[in-house]
């Protein structure tokens, strides 16, 4: 199951923690979705917690459920049956059959290509007969739609796993038209598909100066419409390339900058996702760009914008410094909430984090936005500067108030609570919904820097954390009851 950057289990008494080791050399087990992640059940009072391996992508169970202690001897039988799983469980083809399979496709007379909508594949005269069965489209299947793929497959919604929301097209055309100003002629597009089609469409019209784009994206079903050159199936969780070298080796020859073509990367993951699984992989991306560009500091960032929900903020800039969020408002087709245009609390909450300079992205001023002189960068309209803060404070769009008591500004719907000594919603539960340090209480600190750690108890067999501890204690005391109850009616 995949946790968030921590679990606070006040009832049960156990937390979660991810665990990220830098240059390790152990490897991790595999499930379908690449090498797994490390996490860490730390249980109230102990110091330390027995450590697991979870699936990266997949926070729900039942989407992978892949589960193995750290330190659990493993039988050759079980790893056996586990490396058949995941080699099922792979692309029905490999991406040389589905390029090939594609220039097949585009030769055929129109009234000959057919697009497989339960199967979410292009078929070839020979496939007919295997999906004949399943809805097929067969309705005017032109080059020009096959060049907007993004609308012809259909977006895997899974909110706990893998979330495909897709830019509406106002902030795909901003998104670009803000990073060619700029002069970048290189755009790695990390779970950005629109904004890969978009390029690749002014291409083909010649309205703009020629810009290269690379796809890596864990939706293998874009093996269907690119070439190898311009797609790489990949999860950003664990940095993990499962073309292997090969298609490795195409991310790295990417990102050289010859002949003045600079590279910025652009990455739109799930909501749902780990910030900092998330924040090591594109590390390891900017450490190769370092590395590749033989640059003279070696503290220089590959060029990012990472678009995320606002509310991320605290972690993306505890795992990048030098990024900042700019208040231009992401929107997208497919998501009922995330639409630009709507007011107060049901704007889209979603932002760009960038380590690119402020104050050189310039946001639409007919959209309402606005260059604070102070701040030097774009802020929405109802994003007033606060004097006491010295900032533009807000992160909604709405305009925050100061309060004397927090020495900061907060959400207009707010009101400072005497009882938890901060602001809060008026109808909030008094010292509850906290976050901190599930072992002393503290707010000031998570698990592994308390200075007040309880001597750690005597360790007995471990339960997996899907399994809550109270869960069988409240089924025997529900079984303990019924039988009470049956010996009272016997009496009677």
């Amino acid at each position: 199951m995949k946790m968030n950057e921590r679990r606070n289990d006040s009832e049960d008494g156990f937390g979660i923690d991810i665990v990220i080791h830098q240059g390790s050399d152990k490897i991790a087990p595999s499930c379908p979705h690449g090498p797994t992640l490390l996490f860490e059940k730390v249980n109230k009072g102990e110091e330390s917690g027995r450590r697991f391996y979870a699936c990266s992508a997949c926070r729900d169970r039942k989407d992978c459920n892949f589960f193995q202690w750290e330190d659990e001897k493993v039988s050759e039988a079980r790893l056996q049956a586990r490396e058949e799983d995941n080699h099922s469980k792979r692309p029905p083809f490999t991406h040389v059959e589905y390029t090939s399979r594609f220039r097949e496709f585009v030769t055929l007379p129109l009234d000959q290509r057919r697009f497989c909508v339960d199967c979410q594949v292009l078929l070839l005269p020979t496939d007919w007969k295997e999906h004949s069965n399943h809805e097929t489209l067969s309705d005017e299947i032109t080059v020009a739609r096959l060049r907007r793929p993004s609308l012809l497959l259909c977006p895997l919604e899974n909110k706990k796993s893998n979330a495909q929301y897709l830019f509406a097209d106002r902030s795909c055309h901003f998104l670009l038209d803000m990073l060619s100003r700029l002069g970048f002629r290189k755009v790695l597009c990390v779970g950005t598909p629109r904004l890969h089609e978009l390029i690749k469409l002014r291409n083909v019209e010649g309205t703009s100066e020629t810009t290269r784009s690379l796809l890596l994206d864990i939706d293998f079903r874009y093996s269907q419409f690119y070439g190898q050159d311009e797609f790489c199936h990949y999860n950003m969780f664990n940095h993990h390339f499962f073309g292997g070298k090969e298609a490795a080796g195409v991310f790295l020859d990417f990102l050289r900058e010859e002949e003045g073509s600079k590279v910025v990367m652009v990455t739109d993951p799930p909501f749902g996702g780990l910030v900092k699984p998330l924040a090591h992989s594109f590390r390891q991306m900017s450490d190769a760009w370092r590395g590749l560009q033989g640059a003279v500091n070696s503290q220089a960032e590959m060029p990012m914008v990472w678009i995320f929900p606002y509310f991320f903020e605290p972690r993306i800039v505890e795992c990048f410094s030098s990024f900042t969020m700019l208040d231009y408002q992401v929107d997208y087709d497919n998501h009922a909430l995330y639409k630009h245009g709507k007011t107060g609390r049901k704007q889209s909450p979603v932002r760009l984090f960038t380590n690119l300079p402020a104050r050189d992205i310039v946001l639409p001023e007919e959209e309402g936005y606005r260059f604070c002189a102070i701040c030097e960068r774009y802020v929405s309209a109802g994003n007033k500067h606060c004097p006491e803060c010295n900032a533009c404070p807000s992160k909604d769009g709405r305009e925050w108030t100061h309060c004397e008591d927090c020495r900061k500004c907060v959400k207009p719907s707010w009101q400072h609570c005497t009882s938890c000594g901060r602001c809060a919603l008026p109808d909030h539960p008094c010292r509850q919904g906290q976050t901190g340090c599930f072992n002393c209480g503290s707010l000031q600190h998570k698990h592994r820097a308390c200075p007040d750690k309880l001597r750690p108890q005597p360790k007995g067999k471990s339960r997996g954390p899907s399994r809550p501890a109270h869960t069988a204690t409240r089924r025997s005391a529900k079984k303990k009851s019924k039988k009470a109850q049956k010996k009272k009616r016997k009496v009677t």
